[in-house]
């Protein structure tokens, strides 16, 4: 064993941390409990609906957890749901019984989320006042309905949302760009969707949980304009470097010659509702839990961590340098999301980005980890969902040969934390509230 490493139960106990905040954010028995039916009434929160009133009940989606979701829809209503149709990223499919699940590319849309997109469209302009849409929305949404606007292509959508990706862009950012280049995004399936009544059901993948935000909200009052679209690009220097269509239309927007998005207050909202229900301060209330109940003393320091993600590598190995002392286990836990800026030609995603460079920092120290994960299973273009590192890690990717700080530059994280060992493989978990980053003590030895 490498100088520093922890030991096979530490990470056994960190696992079974992580398994409990993805298990506590699964949407399907959290929509189980949502969905009730008395008589002739559904409830959902605060929101009821006389079942009499409408001849259909059709459940549209997009997003990676948005299959899992329609599913425990079915369960909630069984034969009540007429039918419908959700998108979902290539691996996340999940049975359903009525609802028709497609797969697409993500997170560079492709042909098939255009076709998606324009088949969900045209489904919601066929609503009528007696249908009642059920909308299963999650993280990913927006990059598996690219329905680009006129005068925009395919390949542009793709190439400003790779451009955005690799420059850093928040979330916010991307979404207040994609929005301006789509027919389905930023409100537009609400006001496709009228006069029929829509419930939203969201998994929040958003700092916040802004419904205009997740998925772009597609069914929420679009607060950005043209002009913020056009500010995203120029922040990042992108006005020259992203296609001359894209450019074009968020200024045409920006002097008045295009509509903007539906925004608070149009008319298009009056007969839709939202519901969260599930978001990360779900899933770190879990792993708190569990983590008290496997013996660590446990603090959770911000749920909305953003920027740089090597940038926050440093502060989560300096917790993990403050709890090296303690005697008993202990546990900081973090979430958000952050960015990474692409500089190399490696793979990896920000999760691994920041373990990587965290166990540069606390290379040879006994006793002491880092965990970072995605929530929905895939970190980047990557099967990891993050990594736990410790402080023996960089010493196992030397010894096969690696350099740890030349493989960050590269921004190849997933090739050495491979090779150390470090990887977290939990497949696609069927939810997407964010990344959990965790600095821990193993304690004394048990």
């Amino acid at each position: 064993m490498a100088s520093g490493s922890i030991t096979p139960e530490t990470r056994a106990r960190l696992g079974r941390v992580l398994e409990a905040a993805v298990a506590a954010a699964d949407p399907a028995p959290a929509i189980r409990r949502l969905l009730r039916v008395e008589g002739d009434t559904l409830t959902a929160g605060d929101h009821h609906y006389r079942l009499a009133e409408f001849d259909n009940i059709t459940v549209v989606g997009a997003g990676k957890a948005s299959a899992r979701m329609a599913g425990a829809v079915e369960a909630a209503l069984g034969d009540r749901v007429s039918g419908g149709f959700v998108v979902v990223k290539d691996g996340h499919r999940e049975a359903t019984r009525r609802v028709e699940v497609v797969e697409c590319a993500h997170p560079v849309p492709d042909s098939r989320g255009e076709f998606a997109a324009t088949r969900l469209h045209a489904r919601l302009e066929a609503a009528g006042a007696r249908d009642l849409v059920i909308a299963a929305l999650s993280g990913g949404g927006s990059a598996l309905l690219p329905a680009p606007a006129d005068g925009i292509s395919l390949a542009d959508l793709g190439e400003t949302t790779d451009r955005l990706l690799r420059a850093g862009a928040t979330i916010n950012q991307l979404n207040a760009v994609r929005k301006h280049l789509s027919l389905v995004l930023g409100g537009r399936l609400a006001f496709a969707a009228r006069p029929a009544t829509v419930l939203v059901l969201a998994v929040s993948d958003v700092l916040g949980n802004p419904l205009d935000v997740i998925a772009s909200g597609p069914f929420a009052p679009d607060p950005s304009t043209f002009a913020t679209a056009l500010a995203v690009l120029a922040e990042f220097d992108l006005l020259d470097a992203a296609p001359p269509s894209v450019v074009d239309r968020l200024r045409a927007g920006e002097r008045g010659d295009i509509p903007e998005t539906p925004g608070p207050g149009d008319a298009a909202f009056t007969r839709v509702r939202h519901v969260i229900v599930a978001d990360l301060a779900v899933a770190a209330t879990a792993a708190e839990r569990a983590a008290t109940e496997a013996g660590f003393a446990v603090r959770t320091e911000s749920l909305h961590i953003e920027g740089e993600a090597c940038e926050f590598a440093g502060v989560l190995a300096a917790a993990a340098h403050a709890l090296a002392a303690g005697a008993p286990p202990q546990m900081t836990i973090y979430g958000g999301e952050t960015t990474v800026t692409v500089r190399g030609d490696g793979r990896g995603g920000r999760c691994q980005e920041i373990a990587l460079a965290a166990a540069l920092d606390i290379q040879g120290v006994a006793g002491i980890g880092i965990l970072a994960a995605g929530t929905d299973g895939t970190d980047g273009p990557t099967a990891a969902a993050g990594a736990l590192v410790d402080g023996g890690s960089i010493a196992r990717g030397q010894a096969a040969g690696l350099d740890a700080r030349a493989m960050l530059e590269d921004n190849d994280s997933y090739g050495f934390l491979k090779v150390s060992g470090d990887l977290l493989i939990t497949g696609p978990t069927g939810t997407n509230v964010n990344d959990l980053m965790i600095a821990f003590s193993e304690g004394p030895a048990r």
